[in-house]
């Protein structure tokens, strides 16, 4: 471990100083009890602006991001954001803009955000959209909020959701936080819905199926508009986690297959800032019979322009406060105007294309789980290696690669032949050059598992941080090892 900040500390150093301050010697006790104020000094470390400075800068050169080289995530759509968005984002009409400010000072803004619902309606053929929801759980959640509304106005009780095993964890956590209990219908060994699974658990307590379709397998659900009917003819609704919607745009709409309910994830699909992971914004669009249940506000337009329409008895009520994250819908708006209805078809063509180009590719050394050809993102097994997925994905870290999804951390109730497979996503925005780049450092690490698998299976060497131990939480042990293999102090790092 390289020197924290604390070890360049020194007694007495500090960033600034006060030029003989003339208010004299101040008594916190005049505004703080006894129990409020420190009898010891903080322990913060204690260093020049320069040093500061220089710390955190060398933070910064640690960090990975877009900007910086691949970073095939599975199922997280790591795409470029283009910096044209930032700046008309931070135009000044825009930038400025506060929501407590009197409504009548913004029509501009609700023009922006009553057509951006439409854009969205219009590429998931959708009726209506929020755009409140601050995140891609979020809108699941506000997703299924309406649902129980739907219900509820009909005199009717339904409690059960059914998930797929190859769900995101977002998806049984929004729905417990719905009041709703999970189940799980499993895929079959070609990693599609099991109809006949599928069947058996439908009954009169299911309120919703929620699906991601691309699944998170990669795979194209190509029974979907028969699992709709099935899921209709129970009296149930399809609710569409749009996490994968970025390999559909422009080609086929989730409306269409039948969804009547879904979210969207800006930073994904429409490349907006991932910013800690994935916050931003998570629309929420519905069919038309759910309409009266939305988020309040909704924007609408009449003679008079555009303005938020707050008399909706029926809404669920505001699911964030103001009008959801405008910054990011804005950089939303800007992706889809700058690249229009062929630009984002063609967006969704080229990252399925990257996908089957990186599997083909990498086939002879990490074949595909499933077989045949993937969507926006390929699931290769690591079997035919000597390592596992995780010592895969740790090696990759060394030869300056982020690493994939590795599906057993992204499924719910992933299939125990599942365990060593890495979801690899290079999204359509990476050249050709740069895919080529990416996959030879895959089949360097691949020779490295057969040539000389301990490596492999201790990566990551070249990071201030080595292999976390899986066992390290569970036994007591340090569950931290630097790139020496010697135990780290936790509270250091």
């Amino acid at each position: 471990m390289k020197q924290t900040i604390f070890d360049l500390s020194r007694p007495g150093v500090s960033g600034a100083g006060l030029r003989d301050p003339d208010f004299g010697e101040l008594d916190p006790s005049r505004w703080f009890d006894a129990e409020s104020l420190r009898t010891e000094p903080i322990g913060l470390p204690e260093v020049s602006e320069v040093e500061l400075v220089r710390h955190y800068t060398a933070l910064g050169h640690r960090a990975y991001g877009v900007d910086d080289g691949s970073y095939p995530l599975g199922s997280c759509t790591m795409k470029y954001n283009p910096k044209r968005h930032d700046h008309l984002a931070n135009l000044e009409g825009f930038a400025h803009v506060h929501p407590r400010q009197p409504e009548s000072t913004l029509p501009g803004l609700w023009e922006l955000l009553f057509h951006l619902a439409e854009c969205f309606a219009e590429l998931t053929g959708m009726d209506h959209f929020t755009l409140q929801p601050a995140a891609g759980a979020h809108g699941e959640l506000t997703g299924l909020m309406i649902i129980r509304a739907w219900f509820e106005s009909r005199g009717v009780k339904r409690d059960v959701i059914l998930i797929q095993d190859s769900a995101h964890g977002t998806n049984p956590a929004s729905a417990s936080m719905a009041g709703y209990r999970c189940e799980m219908i499993r895929t079959t060994p070609e990693g599609l819905t099991d109809l006949d699974a599928l069947e058996a658990a439908l009954d009169d307590s299911v309120a919703a199926v929620m699906l991601t379709n691309p699944s998170t397998f990669g795979l194209f659900e190509r029974n979907i508009r028969e699992i709709a009917e099935r899921v209709h003819a129970n009296g149930s609704l399809l609710i569409y986690d749009g996490a994968n919607m970025n390999s559909l745009m422009g080609i086929v709409r989730p409306g269409d297959m039948g969804f009547d309910v879904l979210q969207l994830n800006t930073h994904k699909t429409f490349s907006t800032p991932h910013l800690s992971g994935g916050a931003g914004a998570g629309p929420c669009g519905v069919k038309a019979f759910l309409e009266p249940f939305l988020p309040v506000p909704v924007i609408r337009r009449d003679a008079r322009g555009y303005f938020p329409d707050e008399d909706r008895p029926r809404s669920i009520g505001r699911v964030k406060s103001f009008y959801g994250h405008v910054g990011i819908l804005i950089r939303a708006y800007c992706y889809i105007l700058t690249c229009g209805p062929q630009g984002l078809r063609t967006a969704s063509e080229n990252a399925v294309l990257n996908a089957n180009y990186v599997q083909a590719r990498l086939s002879p050394y990490l074949p595909p789980v499933f077989g045949g050809r993937c969507m926006h993102e390929c699931l290769l097994s690591t079997t035919k290696l000597q390592v596992s997925a995780f010592d895969f994905a740790k090696r990759l870290i060394d030869h300056g690669v982020h690493p994939p999804t590795l599906v057993g951390a992204g499924c719910v109730y992933f299939p125990g032949h599942l365990r060593d497979a890495m979801l690899v996503e290079p999204t359509e925005t990476e050249t050709l050059e740069s895919l080529d780049r990416m996959i030879e450092k895959f089949l360097r690490v691949a020779r490295e598992a057969l040539e000389d698998p301990e490596l492999v299976r201790t990566a990551p060497h070249t990071r201030d941080v080595g292999k976390i131990l899986p066992s390290g939480s569970r036994d007591g042990q340090p569950a931290y090892s630097g790139p020496t293999g010697q135990p780290m102090d936790s509270e250091r790092t």
